[in-house]
């Protein structure tokens, strides 16, 4: 995976990759409107329960498109694809709440522009 998209965490002593690809932001609109809605909605999630669960879809979501990708790239290599269920079972809440940057890291590597810029001539610099 190109490490300038992905943003690795660990689950259990294994390191996936969160990864924003088109088709994960398809998803994210899908089911809240949009990226930008996103951080609302976790913010303001209703109780403790609805915000682990949606931390634990974006998380199985954006993990699973690194094995997405390597599965579309290595046919003969297939890896299995990481649950909501097996999120649940190994990770603590805590983890969770240490994740919640790697997701924002992942989103803001999804979505970055590179803007290049020319140098701009000195002010006040003598003509010549």
């Amino acid at each position: 995976m190109e490490s300038e998209r992905a943003t690795p965490i660990s689950i259990s002593g294994k390191t996936y990759e969160l990864v924003l690809t088109t088709g994960a932001t398809k998803q994210i609109a899908k089911r809240y409107g949009g990226l930008a809605s996103l951080g609302d909605k976790l913010m303001k999630a209703e109780n403790f329960e609805n915000a682990l669960d949606e931390l634990i879809w974006l998380i199985a979501l954006l993990a699973n498109q690194s094995i997405l990708i390597h599965n579309f790239q290595h046919p003969e290599d297939k890896r299995e694809l990481l649950t909501e269920e097996a999120i649940e079972l190994l990770t603590t809440p805590t983890d969770l709440s240490d994740y919640k940057d790697a997701i924002m890291d992942s989103m803001l590597r999804g979505t970055k522009r590179f803007v290049e810029s020319e140098p701009q001539p000195e002010k006040n610099a003598p003509a010549g």
